[in-house]
């Protein structure tokens, strides 16, 4: 007789009062397998993205050009907004990597070993829910209109989505607070975070001169998160409330 558990992510199989345990994929760490492809749980980090720059020298265009965008009285250059200080003060490894264009996140999840996702893993991603046993208030097989489930409480974004953990940045901003650290905020459809608000996420479509960013951020309410949504930017563009996560294919 075999019975297998799964305990903490761990399978367990026990036979014959024997016990083996396989050891996770170190491929798919910190992922969420959803079918042909994996997802990272959380947006890309500061941290993470130190890492990629401190192995390959990597200089983003904010660095280059001593500062990045934030939208005031219309867009406006902000000196030394980058990546590594996202809104001109120190930040924590744990905060969503932004000031980070189309071509450096693509970079960036090459050098990971993934690659951005396309539209249609995103979506898929955020909105229909697929693990096999999804906890409450999660269903297998629904689609949602928000990453956060059938309303959008829980997610970071300005004002309609409840209380945050976001950190605040108000000082130095015309609206909103700013973003939250990375895997901080409620876990929505197929246990991932953020996908709603905190930073809008660049993915691998678009026409010519754009590309598709996804989910919101906190400095937009609920409707920027909802799946009918679509929202593109140019992909040079380097922004404060831009980030991204990465996908692996599976088969």
């Amino acid at each position: 007789m075999k019975i297998r558990l799964t305990v903490i992510g761990v399978a367990i199989c026990l036979q014959a009062g024997s016990v083996s345990m396989a050891a996770p994929d170190p491929a798919v760490a910190g992922m969420q397998k959803l079918g042909a492809f994996a997802i990272d749980r959380t947006e890309v980090t500061i941290g993470a993205f130190a890492k990629f720059a401190a192995e390959t020298g990597f200089k983003t265009k904010a660095e280059r050009e001593g500062g990045s965008l934030v939208y005031e009285a219309g867009w406006m250059k902000k000196s030394g907004w980058n990546w590594r200080r996202p809104f001109g003060k120190p930040a924590n490894a744990s905060e969503p990597a932004v000031h980070v264009t189309y071509a450096e996140a693509k970079a960036y999840c090459t050098w990971a070993g993934k690659r951005l996702p396309t539209d249609r893993e995103w979506m898929l991603a955020a909105y229909t829910e697929m693990r096999a046993r999804p906890p409450a208030p999660f269903t297998r097989g629904k689609t949602y209109p928000y990453p956060t489930g059938v309303t959008a409480a829980g997610a970071n974004c300005l004002e309609e989505c409840g209380s945050t953990p976001a950190i605040d940045y108000s000082s130095v901003l015309t609206r909103g607070k700013g973003h939250a650290p990375a895997g901080t905020t409620r876990p929505g459809v197929n246990g991932l975070y953020d996908m709603g608000a905190n930073v809008w996420e660049w993915v691998d479509s678009g026409a010519a001169g754009e590309k598709i960013t996804r989910g919101g951020s906190w400095w937009y309410g609920a409707a920027q998160m909802h799946a009918n949504y679509r929202a593109s930017k140019p992909p040079d563009m380097a922004v404060v409330y831009i980030g991204f996560r990465c996908v692996r294919s599976l088969r």
